[in-house]
C-alpha cells in the first residue's frame, strides 16, 4: 500500500507561476509544459504528484533511487553533515568521510579495484576515467594508445568524452564531430535470434570478436581502452549472451588494452551482487558508478581504478600533483554521507540479494506480457525489464511513448521509455504484489494503446 499520513514539506508546497524557465534535460519541453507530470514528494515505493495521487515507482527514479525514496537513515546523514560540515576543499585539503566511503566501496569493487575518484555524476566518472586512461598510457611510455572503442547503442553520459565513445545517434547528431579517433563495437541487441528470450539471449557471444576487427584496422598499439556497460540500460536494456563480456576481457588482456565497465545503471544491486562485474564473473581495469552510489539522494560519481593504474601515477616527487584533475565537489560531504548511509541502507535490508531472490518472479510476470498488442520483445535480467514495441509508421517512438503517459496519467504508475521501448527498474525494496501491480497496469496501458 501507498504511504499516508506523511505531512508534506513546506518546499513540496512550492508552485511556479510559469514553466517556461527552466529548459528541462532529455525533454520535449513545450509537449510536457503543455500538460505537465509533477511529482512534489516520494516515500518508499512511491511518488506523490501535484494531486496527491501516489505514484508507484517502476523505475527507481531514473534508474538510481535503489533502496527507494526517503529512507530514514539517507536523510538523517544528509541532515546532520548538512548542520556539521556542508563543504570543504577538496584540492589539497581534506575530510575524513571520502576516505572512509573510499575503503567501503575498496571493499565493495571486484579484485584489485582498491582505489577511487569522486565525481559529481556517471557522466563525470566516463570523462575522468578516460583522462585516467590516457595518462596511464603515457606514463608507461606507450603514449601513442589515444584511440577508445565504445559500442553502437551505448550511453555513456552526456560529457564530450562519454558521447564520442556512446553509440546513440540521437545524443550525438547535434554536436558535430566530437572526439577524433573513436570506434565502436557492433551492438548486441538481436530480436531475429533472441527476441522474448527470458535472461540472458542465447545467441551472440561471438559479437565480441568484432574487437578484433577494430584492432585489424587500427592496430592494437593505438588503443587505450573498451568502454562497455555491461547491460546497456539507456538503450532499452540490451542483454550480453554468456560469454560475451569474458571473451571482451580475453582480447584486450592479449593486446595491452584497459577494459572499462560503466556501471552507472548496473551497480549497486540492480542485477544482485554489488556489481554486474561480480554477477557476470568479469573484472574490468576501471569501473564507473554513480546513481544508486547515493541511492539518487545526492549528486555523485565514482570510478574505481586497479592497483596497477593507481601504482602508475604514484611515482616521482612526493610533493608533485599525480593527476591534474578533479572537481570542486569531489568527495562533498553531503554525497559521501548519503553514500555511506545507502550503503548500510543496502546492506541492512539485504538489498544486493533481491534482484536474485526476485529475479524469477519478476521474470515470470513480466513474460507474462508477451502476445499483448505491438508487443515485439520482452528482456529482462535482476531487476531490469524492457518491453519493445513495435513503431508506427512515420512516427517511431510515438507509441512507446503513449504507453508512459497512460501510464502515469490513468495508471498511476512511473516507468521509463526510450524511444519504444518500455524499461522498468522498480527500487529493490520492492514486493511481489507491487511486481503484479506494475505488469498488471502496464498491460492494460499496451492494450490501450493502438
Amino acid at each position: 500500500m501507498p504511504p499516508t499520513g506523511t505531512p508534506p514539506s513546506p518546499l513540496s508546497q512550492h508552485a511556479p507561476t510559469s514553466l517556461d524557465a527552466w529548459w528541462m534535460p532529455f525533454t520535449a519541453n513545450r509537449q510536457f509544459k503543455a500538460a505537465p507530470r509533477l511529482l512534489v514528494r516520494a516515500e518508499g515505493m512511491y511518488y506523490h504528484d501535484v494531486d496527491d495521487r501516489p505514484i508507484l515507482d517502476g523505475a527507481a527514479g531514473l534508474w538510481c533511487c535503489n533502496a527507494g525514496h526517503a529512507r530514514p537513515r539517507i536523510v538523517q546523514a544528509i541532515q546532520e553533515q548538512a548542520a556539521t560540515l556542508d563543504f570543504a576543499p577538496p584540492f589539497q585539503m581534506g575530510t575524513p568521510l571520502p576516505f572512509v566511503l573510499a575503503q567501503r566501496l575498496a571493499a565493495l569493487a571486484p579484485g584489485p579495484l582498491n582505489h577511487a575518484f569522486f565525481t559529481n555524476s556517471g557522466s563525470e566518472a566516463v570523462d575522468t576515467a578516460m583522462k585516467i586512461v590516457l595518462g596511464y598510457h603515457r606514463l608507461r611510455g606507450e603514449g601513442q594508445r589515444t584511440r577508445f572503442i565504445g559500442r553502437e547503442k551505448a550511453y555513456h553520459g552526456v560529457g564530450f568524452g562519454g558521447l564520442s565513445i556512446g553509440g546513440l545517434p540521437n545524443n550525438r547528431r547535434g554536436f558535430g564531430p566530437l572526439l577524433a579517433g573513436s570506434d565502436f563495437l557492433r551492438h548486441t541487441l538481436d530480436l531475429s535470434r533472441n527476441a522474448f528470450t527470458p535472461g540472458l539471449p542465447r545467441h551472440g557471444a561471438e559479437l565480441a570478436e568484432d574487437l578484433e576487427r577494430l584492432i585489424a584496422l587500427h592496430d592494437a598499439s593505438t588503443i587505450a581502452a573498451v568502454f562497455v556497460e555491461p547491460i546497456a540500460g539507456s538503450a532499452g536494456v540490451i542483454l550480453p549472451a554468456p560469454g560475451y563480456l569474458k571473451r571482451l576481457r580475453e582480447i584486450c588482456d592479449q593486446h595491452g588494452i584497459l577494459l572499462v565497465f560503466d556501471e552507472v545503471i548496473t551497480g549497486f544491486g540492480r542485477v544482485g551482487n554489488a556489481f554486474a562485474a561480480q554477477r557476470f564473473g568479469v573484472t574490468p581495469d576501471l569501473l564507473t558508478m554513480a546513481k544508486g552510489l547515493t541511492n539518487g539522494a545526492v549528486p555523485m560519481g565514482a570510478v574505481m581504478v586497479s592497483d596497477a593504474i593507481h601504482a602508475a601515477y604514484m611515482q616521482g616527487p612526493p610533493g608533485a600533483i599525480e593527476l591534474f584533475h578533479g572537481y570542486t565537489y569531489s568527495g562533498h560531504p553531503l554525497a559521501c554521507a548519503a553514500a555511506l548511509a545507502a550503503l548500510d541502507t543496502y546492506a541492512a535490508e539485504g538489498l544486493f540479494d533481491r534482484a536474485i531472490e526476485l529475479g524469477e518472479y519478476w521474470q515470470t510476470r513480466l513474460h507474462s506480457l508477451r502476445g499483448l498488442p505491438n508487443v515485439v520483445d520482452i528482456r529482462n535480467f535482476g531487476l531490469i525489464g524492457a518491453v519493445e514495441l513495435a513503431p508506427r509508421k512515420d512516427a517511431p517512438g510515438s507509441r512507446g511513448f503513449e504507453v508512459f503517459e497512460r501510464c502515469f496519467r490513468d495508471g498511476a504508475l512511473l516507468v521509463r521509455c526510450t524511444g519504444d521501448v518500455i524499461a522498468l527498474s522498480p527500487p529493490l525494496i520492492i514486493d511481489r504484489a507491487q511486481i503484479d501491480r506494475i505488469m498488471d497496469v502496464l498491460g492494460e496501458m499496451i492494450r490501450a494503446t493502438a
